[in-house]
């Protein structure tokens, strides 16, 4: 049986590669920083995880062993001014990893992009990653998309929400850029079929579906398949990429910092300039799944709370992921928390199921328009904000987004602690709790932790411990009302 590695299983694509490639009869070995975060997948029990981080050479010998091919498919999506160095750091100690262990192939998917033009950093930090491991002596097939439509994608929650959400528009110019989107099934089609090409294949390759629009007519068209009016376009030439991003991230969900990059590849006209890789990987019927099909598919996703893998799967760029201090005896600095008890009238299930089916559309049961502004000021700054959502509306999983949160534990009936990913000068956690005290009552525990950087963090946490009661305390005692609701109803 060919084992192959996945890098990147708990983003948007390795995380639907991986059953696809176990149904392929693939034996699939994982290397994921926080392997608790696949838990949940249904797949988990069929692979093997090792943990560590991808840029480390011992780590990579460990999870290369007796690998016959591996995937890359780690991207530095907007995180931070450095991610260049990062991205190029990382693809050559993979590419040399994979040399020394004796890997056959290498399988990367990056950025379609055209020739003879000065590209953004982001695109011109994927065809760097892909030079890099062609060049890295292991026969490396590097697949090339523009827009992946697919339930989740940035890429699709971004015209989703645009189209869905502005009837009326003005644009920038880039919306008449001509560019060639691709269904996520076609991609994974690729990417499980480049697996198996012959030794002396050493190249990229073009991925793209059956039609090329602009982004504009993208916008119409998918207007017309959600059973929307068509939307009124004007495009003016004021609105820089940059300018752009920010508009994007304060319309949908897709925080500007991730929005930037999309926005850079819309620059371009990315249009396939061949299709030889049918040569290889057996072609798709009718060139593959045509755009007005690939919305309808995704739709039909989201309408059943099916989407199993989304763009805020992977971490937010530049959000802290060192674990929780343990607190008294943390010498890192200030620990500042809120702390609170109370009993509540209704059984711990009662209140768990409450604390599960906490954010997203339910709210966080506290001062709306509070959590509101302070959530628009995060998407100003290029943050999350509120818009995230969760991926499914009762349950939960470690590492799903909840908002600007992040699930860091889920111990489910017990402890749901969340992550702040939002912008902050420090780092925050939010902790819930249901069990039973010593008399045997239904005891919620919520604490909220503080741990400062500097200064400004110090000063942050002085400028908003007088909200606390209002924000944390109402918190607590609607959470807890909502469960002895749902105690009487039942």
């Amino acid at each position: 049986m060919t084992r192959v590695l996945v890098t990147g299983a708990t983003g948007y694509i390795g995380g639907r590669l991986v059953p696809e490639l176990l149904a392929a009869g693939y034996d699939v070995r994982v290397l994921a920083r926080n392997p608790q975060r696949l838990d949940m997948r249904p797949w988990r029990p069929r692979i093997d995880v090792v943990e560590g981080d991808a840029a480390d050479p011992a780590v990579l010998t460990k999870a290369l062993d007796c690998v016959d091919v591996a995937y890359y498919l780690i991207h530095s999506m907007g995180a931070g001014r450095r991610f260049e160095e990062r991205d190029r750091r990382t693809a050559l100690a993979f590419g040399a990893a994979c040399r020394e262990s004796g890997v056959g192939r290498i399988v990367y998917l990056g950025g379609l992009h055209p020739d003879g033009e000065e590209l953004s950093p982001h695109l011109g930090s994927r065809r760097e990653v892909g030079e890099i491991l062609l060049a890295s002596g292991v026969p490396t097939t590097v697949l090339q998309a523009a827009v992946i439509i697919g339930s989740g994608s940035a890429s699709f929650e971004m015209l989703r929400y645009l189209t869905e959400r502005l009837p009326v528009m003005v644009t920038p110019r880039w919306l008449d850029t001509r560019i060639q989107p691709i269904a996520v099934r076609d991609v994974l089609h690729y990417l499980v079929g480049s697996a198996r090409m012959p030794a002396e294949v050493n190249r990229g390759f073009d991925i793209g579906g059956p039609d090329v629009l602009t982004y504009r007519a993208m916008m119409q068209r998918y207007a017309a398949v959600a059973g929307l009016r068509p939307r009124r376009i004007r495009t003016v030439p004021l609105l820089t990429p940059s300018l752009s991003s920010h508009w994007v991230g304060l319309v949908t969900p897709v925080p500007s910092g991730i929005a930037r990059p999309l926005v850079d590849s819309l620059v371009h006209e990315v249009v396939s300039k061949d299709h030889d890789i049918d040569q290889y990987v057996q072609p798709r019927p009718s060139g593959g799944i045509g755009f007005d099909r690939a919305v309808e598919l995704a739709l039909k996703k989201v309408q059943d709370l099916d989407v199993s893998t989304s763009w805020a799967s992977a971490s937010t760029p530049g959000a802290p992921s060192d674990p929780l201090p343990s607190d008294p005896d943390w010498s890192g600095g200030s620990l500042y928390l809120d702390e609170r008890d109370c009993v509540v009238d209704a059984s711990p299930e009662r209140l768990w199921k409450v604390i599960e089916g906490i954010g997203g559309r339910r709210g966080w049961y506290s001062w709306r328009l509070g959590w509101w502004t302070r959530g628009l000021l995060d998407r100003i700054v290029g943050g999350p904000g509120l818009r995230r959502g969760r991926l499914h509306p009762d349950t939960l999983s470690v590492g799903d987004p909840l908002d600007w949160w992040r699930v860091e534990t889920l111990e489910r009936g017990r402890l749901l602690r969340l992550r702040a990913e939002m912008r902050l000068p420090g780092e925050a956690w939010l902790e819930l709790r249901a069990g039973t005290d010593e008399h045997g009552r239904t005891l919620f525990r919520q604490r909220a932790l503080f741990h400062p950087r500097g200064l400004p963090g110090e000063l942050y946490w002085a400028a908003i411990r007088p909200f606390h009661d209002v924000v944390f305390g109402g918190m607590q005692r609607n959470i807890a009302h909502a469960a002895e609701r749902a105690e009487e109803t039942r």
